[in-house]
């Protein structure tokens, strides 16, 4: 009993029945001035090319998320378009809503309001008063009038209730989107999971690189016991700190913002600054660039910084203190990236690590392909990017 009460403690449940009465006003103040069955005809002739005006479809999508679902932000709400129309299919997709919205608001109305009626008549037969010639036809004021009073009442229940939500099944499947709006909306879906992806490998790379950078550094200075290679341990762990943090922060500002450029993120021109804090770190490392950095497209070179920057941190964590050869070289259409340093340790298994597979599905985003593993003695970080 109480779930079948529940819908009449709705607000959304009137607010329907207030949307399609919305939808008769005008033909009804029509009819009160040329009675005729024609003027209905007429009105729903207006409305075809009424609906095929593009501004029309934001106007109906507006009231339809009003009245019909109540404003809500779910996934009622979103099934509802504002947009204007941007094709013939949605012209006459809200010509045909128009005209149902207007059929069904005249049935809607007539039969709630005879209803309300039909109930206070039998309500006044019963009671011995006059009855007016409403949609139940009264012999006489019987007593037993009464016992039927309910059953019309609760049919006018039943028709505000199942018109509301028919005319709302109407609005989700006429003012909703089209299948290109659909693909669109997949696709920007898509490119935001894509950008969560990127957020999440960078701070990865960034924060890890800078805690790999301030533990080595730590345990060096401890152990070395001489105050002026401590004082040069903490001034890189400074350094690395405050570098981590800008890039924290400008992730975050990301996150905030997300119509924000991303031409702030380092590209390989700041490479010397990931190579200074490998250096202080205490990694003997020799460095070679060939090629004009500055003229590597910006998705590339961003994704090169950081190919190079997980690269570094997995040799100061795994190898620590060892040789390391960086190696980039940019030529006419591709980017070579290469990292090489001697292992002192087990071999990692194949694609172990989430940084190494961070490595290569930065690669393979851009086109490109990345090779990791022990080569020659030494462990080997080799990246191949097109620059097109």
């Amino acid at each position: 009993m109480v779930r079948l009460l529940r819908p009449f403690g709705r607000a959304v449940t009137y607010t329907r029945l207030l949307h399609l009465f919305i939808a008769v006003v005008w033909p009804s103040m029509w009819l009160f001035i040329e009675e005729a069955w024609w003027t209905w005809a007429v009105a729903a002739a207006v409305l075809a090319p009424v609906g095929l005006v593009p501004a029309m479809r934001t106007v109906e999508g507006l009231q339809a998320r009003l009245l019909l679902t109540g404003h809500r932000h779910d996934s009622e709400s979103a099934g509802v378009v504002v947009a204007p129309s941007a094709s013939w299919g949605d012209r006459g997709r809200v010509v045909v809503w128009l005209e149902a919205r207007l059929l069904l608001g005249c049935a809607a109305s007539v039969l709630t309001v005879q209803l309300l009626l039909a109930t206070v008549d039998l309500a006044s037969a019963a009671f011995g008063r006059e009855a007016g010639a409403g949609l139940v036809p009264l012999d006489g004021r019987q007593w037993w009038h009464a016992l039927f009073a309910p059953l019309t009442l609760a049919a006018a229940a039943v028709t505000v209730v199942a018109a509301g939500r028919l005319v709302t099944a109407l609005a989700l499947r006429l003012l909703g989107p089209s299948p290109a709006e659909r693909l669109a909306a997949l696709e920007e879906r898509t490119e935001q999971l894509l950008e969560r992806t990127r957020i999440a490998r960078e701070l990865h790379d960034s924060i890890g690189h800078a805690l790999t950078v301030a533990v080595v550094q730590a345990g060096a200075a401890r152990a070395a016991g001489d105050p002026a290679f401590t004082d040069r341990a903490l001034a890189a762990i400074e350094d690395t700190g405050r570098a981590a943090l800008e890039d924290l922060e400008r992730v975050l500002g990301i996150l905030r913002e997300s119509d924000r450029p991303v031409s702030s993120r380092p590209t390989l021109v700041d490479a010397d600054r990931l190579l200074d804090s490998a250096r202080a770190s205490g990694a003997k490392l020799d460095s070679e660039v060939s090629g004009p950095l500055e003229t590597v497209p910006g998705a590339v070179s961003r994704e090169g910084y950081r190919i190079l920057q997980e690269s570094l941190t997995n040799v100061l964590r795994h190898a620590g203190a060892v040789p390391v050869r960086v190696r980039i070289d940019v030529t006419e259409g591709a980017l070579a990236l290469e990292v090489r340093n001697a292992m002192t340790g087990a071999i990692p298994g194949p694609g172990s690590g989430s940084g190494l597979r961070g490595i290569r599905e930065r690669a393979a985003l851009l086109g490109g392909r990345a090779r990791t593993g022990p080569d020659e003695g030494d462990w080997q970080v080799h990246v191949e990017l097109p620059l097109s």
